[in-house]
């Protein structure tokens, strides 16, 4: 269980640790709960940013204000400042429209996951003309594997009309080896893929140095 506000040192308190580090010091739980302010009666702010950093990585750029407020404490503020925040980032940083040239090319639109103490499988739709449509994490794992389904990763892949995905998933234990398992997950997914006319253009393993 993470820390509360609280039981965080001033000095490293989100507000405070962007001040004097910078924005790219913190997490995206951290990121969250500078945005919010303040938590709920019954919901200390870091366990509060912790649940929408959840929501917001399942979602991806299709999040919602109804998906926000599903939350106690997340009313019409909270949530248009989230969506405002991301609108904004998403209109200059623009991850739906970059350009994939190798898949490596993905790695700066998901290396904030490289540190996640459970294995996140992420899927990038990717369009005819090797445009990013949408990242989104398809499923969260143990420390050591991340069971996915074809289903899961090409149903919101079907609906972004991609014709191609990268699926990536971070290795909390450190080592890039592909296991078993990924190398099992890679065939099927690539069969999958091939029956309905999407076709699999990588799967990355990556941590905090390296892919």
């Amino acid at each position: 269980m993470g820390k509360t506000i609280h039981e965080i040192p001033p000095a490293e308190r989100p507000r405070e640790k962007l001040l004097r580090k910078g924005a790219r010091a913190l997490s995206d739980q951290e990121l969250l709960a500078v945005l919010l302010g303040q938590g709920t009666p019954g919901l200390d702010v870091m366990a509060l940013a912790a649940k929408l950093a959840r929501l917001i990585d399942q979602k991806g750029l299709d999040v919602r204000a109804e998906d926000l407020q599903q939350f106690a404490g997340v009313g019409d503020a909270k949530a248009t400042l989230i969506l405002a925040a991301i609108e904004f980032a998403r209109r200059r940083i623009k991850p739906e429209g970059s350009r994939i040239e190798t898949p490596a090319d993905l790695l700066p639109h998901i290396h904030q996951y490289a540190d996640r103490k459970q294995e996140h499988f992420l899927c990038a739709s990717i369009n005819g003309a090797n445009e990013i449509l949408n990242i989104r994490v398809v499923s969260i794992g143990l420390i050591d594997r991340s069971p996915v389904h074809p289903r899961e990763v090409f149903a919101d892949a079907l609906a972004d009309r991609a014709s191609a995905v990268i699926v990536a998933h971070n290795h909390p234990s450190g080592g890039l080896e592909p296991s078993p398992g990924d190398t099992a997950v890679t065939a099927q997914l690539k069969a999958a893929g091939a029956i309905l006319g999407i076709e699999l253009l990588d799967h990355i393993i990556f941590n905090r140095t390296g892919y």
